[in-house]
């Protein structure tokens, strides 16, 4: 297990460039709804509804337009693309908490939280392992493509809000998103593991259901409830536990949408 350098350059980047928010120049109204705007569209339509409760854990069916759309989306967070973000979750539910788990919870909150990424791990991140995980959807086309480019794709959305609102919608819309993104995402594997209550005893795992971690990731943060019925497409299951992305499916589901929903 060697570090990672390039993506420890590249989380460094990224936090700094959020830093730039801190200047009053880089600040205007339109940046800052740009930046909600796309949290909610990357956060909870990309990762929760598209990349985890459909793709990863096919709780419903969904048409092609609309696959295609919520899995662009997750892409946009930055987060890899679909393939591999996909693989590394299924694992991580195959062996959850134990040293076959992509972000082992036993090894600490920092290592759970990002730590995890720092370091190159053959073991998770071979091809032909991620193709093990991900039969379902290995040879799509538009899938590997993202995999392939997901960073190139942030570029060309930089330099399109560049060209439309300036670098405040560039530090607002990229930067201090995508940070917002990735700690509401890695809090579900270290914070709801350490914070929290239980609605479900699951043998040898950690997960917890943390109601501020909800609050930032839409509804991911049910993690006990989730680890219990993982192909549920609902993670809050008492009348307290909001789910805003379970509410932006049910809504698509009233549509007729989507099929097959699992509740």
């Amino acid at each position: 297990m060697k570090i990672n350098q390039k993506v420890i350059g590249f989380f460094i980047f990224l936090h700094l460039g959020a830093l730039l928010a801190l200047f009053p120049s880089t600040f205007c109204w339109s940046a800052v709804a740009l930046m909600l705007v796309m949290y909610w569209l990357t956060a909870s339509l990309g990762i929760c509804f598209g990349f985890h409760r459909y793709l990863t854990h096919r709780g419903m069916i969904l048409p092609i337009w609309l696959d295609y759309t919520l899995v662009f989306l997750g892409t946009l967070a930055c987060q890899n693309g679909p393939i591999k973000w996909v693989g590394h979750h299924r694992m991580h539910h195959q062996f959850t908490d134990t040293k076959n788990d992509p972000h082992n919870a036993n090894r600490g909150f920092w290592w759970s939280h990002l730590g995890w990424m720092c370091y190159t791990q053959d073991k998770f991140d071979n091809p032909e392992t991620i193709q093990r995980y991900t039969k379902d959807i290995h040879n799509n086309k538009f899938y590997q493509f993202l995999d392939n480019h997901f960073i190139k794709i942030q570029v060309a959305l930089g330099i399109l809000f560049y060209l439309l609102g300036g670098i405040s919608w560039v530090v607002w819309g990229i930067f201090v998103r995508l940070i917002l993104v990735y700690h509401a995402t890695w809090l579900v594997n270290s914070a709801c593991r350490m914070f929290g209550y239980k609605n479900f005893k699951i043998e040898n795992d950690l997960s917890t259901n943390c109601w501020w971690s909800a609050l930032l990731s839409f509804g991911e943060g049910w993690h006990n409830n989730h680890h219990a019925y993982p192909k549920k497409a609902k993670h809050g299951l008492r009348k307290y536990e909001l789910d805003f992305t379970w509410m932006f499916i049910w809504f698509l589901y009233k549509l007729k949408l989507i099929s097959n929903l699992k509740t």
